[in-house]
């Protein structure tokens, strides 16, 4: 298996299962109603701006990846849009497992020998450190949003 296909294999792993961990986004957010996901305990980012933050930089990924600019800035990488309805959730959700096999598809498309080339600009590092950091970036947060379901259970249950 070439490299690409192993970072876009990760990449829908820690979507949607299959990784050595036993543990992803999807599992995780099943029952995760729209009040869990906007309730904020202090300290802690919201569920709901954890998934729009980490598929933020999936949506900016995808776009250089099309040929377009990077245009993804850390200072709006928490702005989401109000979620105020399971409907506003879901759409959430639907855009974040789109976009997750979007990208995949579209890493498994970038030759190996790219990897080891600076992404766009020197100062992000390589191709490789870029396509990977996303995932990794995504496992990060998924810890995360386990550990503020688990409070967010407890604080209902007391």
């Amino acid at each position: 298996m070439n490299v690409t296909a192993q970072v876009a294999k990760q990449l829908r792993d820690v979507h949607f299962g299959g990784n050595w961990t036993a543990s992803n986004l999807k599992q995780h957010l099943s029952d995760v109603t729209w009040q869990q996901a906007t309730t904020k305990i202090p300290s802690f980012n919201t569920i709901a701006a954890l998934v729009y933050h980490m598929n933020y930089y999936v949506s900016a990924v995808i776009k250089v990846l099309q040929g377009g600019p990077l245009d993804a800035h850390d200072k709006y990488s928490f702005d989401h849009p109000p979620v105020l309805s399971q409907q506003d959730w879901e759409n959430l959700l639907d855009k974040t497992w789109v976009d997750a096999e979007t990208l995949a598809t579209l890493i498994e498309q970038v030759p190996d020998a790219k990897l080891s080339e600076n992404f766009l600009d020197g100062k992000y590092g390589t191709w490789y450190r870029n396509l990977d950091g996303v995932v990794e970036h995504i496992h990060y947060h998924l810890g995360q949003i386990v550990l503020i379901k688990k409070m967010l259970v407890k604080s209902i249950a007391t």
